[in-house]
């Protein structure tokens, strides 16, 4: 399966002081060496080859059937994963690791709009997008589904590893079931928003059971409810049997579904991916992490109004770190909210939880919807104890995870669980409103009468922010919306079609105030010049309120091609060119 070979010059040193920061170098219970191991083993599998890191663990599903698919330390995993898997259920976090298994019905259920495919011949996909943190890539001419678990810092290692592959004479084409093609795929839903009004037992596992475990469970368990991790840059188990079709057939046959999201932890844990210390910065990577859960649950048919809990692990709390926390939970809130999901937080009682309902009527924070908390007393109900005042969160809004990490046996069917008790109701998300809208994207598409989804959301608050009446911003673009993107036009001098194309978009993204910005500058208004200049210049700049060398070839790119001074300076003539949707 696998043998060593000389390390890439091209590999280079960037790359192994990634592997050297997430410990793929050290041995347990040693320190990471002062010279990084320069050698790679490469692995082979249905005659697709790739070269990763020496140490990296490779596993091999067929020999180890049962192996848990878990991302939390480097690996590389090979072949089908079992009906049943040994998988704990405290595993959390995350480093990198690769799936490599054959395409069968089952495996391309797993497939998404994400999902890229190689050309003939070839073994790579450049382009390929990462979703969820996660790097999906059919390799038909192998007949495999290459699945690339990481975290934002361990991104360019997992390409480098996925721009080594090669086909073998091994190879053997296999072309991804047409079924499983998302734009041909018949649409799947959950049976309701999830959970759901329900009144009982519960489980959440690492990973979503096999739907053979499902069904033994279902006869044989006191259980009727699964927590399943849907998103999350920080999950720490490979999700093979989560799909469209799987959460249709388990809501179908009566389970709850309750969806978990794992991101960004308190910034005073030692977790490498951390909530930001700066309030503004944590509340907009929580609009940002309710945007991907979001985008995960429509894959899986999870609808609007059901509730996507954030998992934010036990920490040591104080005053910066709760600020921090809460800020998050609110941006959190907000996003899911505009698009009619209720909002979770998942924490230690006395930890998380607590430090929510410290803030309960503070107005500055927007509340969850729902409580999930660890409190592994073995009561199964949902008292909080004197963690969480009893009329907070008491209308059917609490779970209780009330044991962690025992492992049950029903039908054949061996689980590590945590045991939960659920007392939820389907609740009702506020109206649509622009709190907490998204505006960052990495291209502005034109939107237009008929149009729906997010960009035509964030137009619509654009517009309505601007004095121009698009109607309740609810991300479907109507008669309203196309009268209030006319006017706005006309008031811009650009034609006024009614829909929101690049100039329309470049004007309504760049408006506000116009200082002078320049390389080393930092805050809203570049934040707004750079989405701006993703939809002037049809291409993606980094939205990250940072003016670095980037935004500045940008601005230069935009200034030569609109006739001005290319000096890279942002200044009244190129803030005026692009308010005017130049």
């Amino acid at each position: 399966m696998s043998s060593r070979t000389p390390w890439r010059a091209r590999a280079g040193t960037a790359l192994l002081a990634v592997l050297a920061s997430i410990g793929a170098f050290a041995v347990p219970g040693s320190a990471v060496a002062d010279s990084p191991n320069e050698s790679l083993q490469t692995v082979t599998y249905h005659g697709y080859r790739i070269a990763v890191p020496a140490e990296w663990q490779v596993v091999d599903l067929a020999e180890n059937p049962r192996a848990c698919l878990r991302f939390d330390r480097p690996a590389v995993y090979l072949g089908e994963p079992a009906d049943q898997n040994d998988c704990p259920s405290g595993v959390v976090g995350r480093t990198a690791g690769i799936v490599v298994e054959p395409i069968t019905a089952r495996s391309a259920g797993q497939s998404t709009a994400a999902t890229a495919r190689t050309q003939r011949g070839k073994a790579t996909a450049p382009t390929a997008a990462s979703s969820n943190d996660t790097i999906q890539i059919a390799v038909e001419d192998a007949g495999v589904l290459v699945t690339a678990a990481h975290t934002p810092g361990t991104e360019s290692l997992v390409r480098d590893i996925l721009a080594s592959a090669d086909l073998t004479e091994g190879a053997e084409r296999t072309v991804l079931p047409r079924a499983a093609q998302w734009s041909d795929a018949a649409p799947l839903a959950a049976a309701g928003p999830q959970p759901g009004s329900y009144l009982g037992k519960g489980f959440d596992a690492c990973a979503a059971p096999s739907q053979a475990a499902m069904n033994a469970w279902q006869t044989s368990s006191p259980y009727s409810a699964v927590g399943v991790y849907i998103s999350g840059s920080f999950r720490g188990c490979s999700q093979p049997n989560l799909t469209a079709s799987w959460v249709t057939a388990q809501t179908g046959n009566g389970w709850r579904l309750f969806p978990i999201d794992v991101g960004r932890q308190a910034p005073c844990t030692s977790y490498s991916l951390k909530i930001s210390t700066d309030p503004a910065t944590a509340k907009s990577q929580g609009v940002t992490a309710a945007a991907g859960a979001i985008t995960a649950a429509s894959n899986l048919g999870i609808p609007a109004g059901s509730a996507i809990y954030s998992d934010i692990e036990a920490y040591t709390s104080t005053a910066s770190c709760k600020a921090s926390v809460m800020s998050y939970l609110s941006g959190w809130t907000e996003r899911l909210h505009t698009s009619g999901y209720l909002s979770g937080l998942y924490s230690s009682a006395a930890s998380g939880i607590k430090d929510a309902a410290s803030e309960y009527n503070n107005g500055a924070y927007t509340r969850v919807d729902h409580l999930f908390y660890a409190w592994w007393n073995g009561a199964a109900d949902t008292n909080t104890g004197s963690y969480v005042p009893s009329n907070y969160w008491s209308n059917h809004q609490r779970i209780h995870q009330y044991a962690g990490e025992v492992t049950e046996s029903y039908g054949g069917y061996s689980i590590n669980i945590d045991r939960d008790y659920l007392d939820v109701g389907n609740g009702t998300p506020p109206p649509a409103s622009c709190t907490g809208a998204n505006y960052n994207f990495t291209a502005y598409s034109t939107v237009q009468s008929g149009s729906s989804g997010d960009q035509v959301k964030a137009a619509q608050c654009l517009l309505d922010a601007a004095g121009f009446d698009p109607g309740t911003p609810d991300g479907i673009f109507g008669s309203a919306t196309a009268t209030a993107a006319r006017n706005f036009q006309t008031s811009r001098g650009l034609a006024a079609d009614g829909a929101v194309g690049a100039k329309t978009w470049t004007a309504l993204l760049s408006r506000g105030s116009t200082p002078t910005v320049q390389n080393g500058s930092s805050g809203e208004a570049v934040t707004r010049l750079q989405r701006a200049l993703t939809a002037a210049l049809g291409r993606t700049v980094g939205i990250d309120g940072a003016f670095g060398s980037g935004t500045a070839q940008a601005v230069r790119d935009y200034q030569s091609s609109r006739g001005l001074g290319a000096d890279g300076i942002v200044g009244p003539a190129t803030w005026s060119a692009l308010q005017s949707g130049k």
